[in-house]
């Protein structure tokens, strides 16, 4: 019994302090007392309450604009955005404190987390990557601005990240064209990947595809365009074995349509 009364004590006491705590927030949000609300917002911010941090933040900032404590109420202010994962938020605050307070022993870290928080935007592949061009952009800047930051080596790997899955959009949108037979429109998505991305993972997959679609244009032609168009996919097909010759992820395929390219042109001789 006695530790029943014991244990009712201690969750009153609980509810007691909460209660305690939860008016004097709402006193402070609804009085007047800057300093106060600023004060109460930074302990709830490094507490780790960020939604009740913000709610003060967001009555906080425009009264310290231009004052000294200005710098500090923005820096928390917009990493507030960035701990709720409010990215559209806390990438536009970031930005804006890292212009506000270049000389700030935050501006690296406040640029950092600006172009991550556009990172964060980046939606999967089978989007539009108008988000992950920005983001792109975002960190390419923070690299050019602190080349010797502790965080280039992961900002470089989010670069290449978000190269990647551009880079993948754009050969998915080539390869369709292919799957639909639209072979005229495919072959100039595909060279234009390869003008766009160089260096791509998926070079090996764009040079066969391009390669088949002049393969199935030139059989599916009027007679008098197949010997041209062959001669055209005989040229691609060498062009792919100049780059894989032994090893290749589509080299049987290749070979295969490399050969029958042969045989047909061999009939005009």
């Amino acid at each position: 019994m006695f530790f029943l009364d014991m244990k009712r004590l201690l969750y009153l006491l609980v509810f007691v302090l909460l209660l305690g705590s939860c008016s004097q927030y709402q006193r402070v949000v609804r009085g007047d007392d800057l300093n106060a609300k600023y004060k109460l917002a930074e302990n709830l911010y490094k507490a780790g309450k960020y939604k009740k941090a913000l709610r003060l933040f967001e009555q906080v900032v425009p009264q310290y604009r231009g004052k000294p404590q200005a710098e500090r109420v923005m820096y928390y202010y917009a990493d507030t955005y960035y701990q709720l994962e409010d990215f559209y938020l806390s990438g536009y605050q970031f930005e804006r404190f890292a212009k506000s307070y270049p000389k700030s022993q935050k501006a690296e870290e406040a640029l950092y987390k600006g172009a991550k928080s556009y990172y964060y935007l980046s939606p999967r592949y089978s989007l539009d990557q108008e988000e992950t061009t920005k983001a792109i952009e975002k960190l390419q800047i923070f690299i050019n601005t602190y080349p010797e930051s502790e965080k280039l080596k992961e900002a470089n790997s989010l670069v290449a990240e978000l190269r990647y899955k551009k880079e993948k959009k754009a050969y998915e949108v080539a390869k369709q064209y292919h799957h639909r037979e639209d072979y005229k429109v495919a072959i100039s998505a595909f060279d234009n990947y390869l003008i766009d991305y160089p260096g791509s993972p998926f070079r090996e997959k764009v040079l066969y595809y391009k390669l088949e679609s002049e393969y199935l244009l030139a059989i599916g032609s009027y007679e008098s365009l197949v010997k041209e168009r062959l001669e055209v996919a005989q040229g691609y097909y060498n062009n792919y074995k100049k780059y894989y010759k032994t090893k290749g992820e589509h080299l049987e395929e290749a070979n295969e349509v490399g050969e029958d390219i042969k045989k047909r042109l061999e009939q005009y001789k």
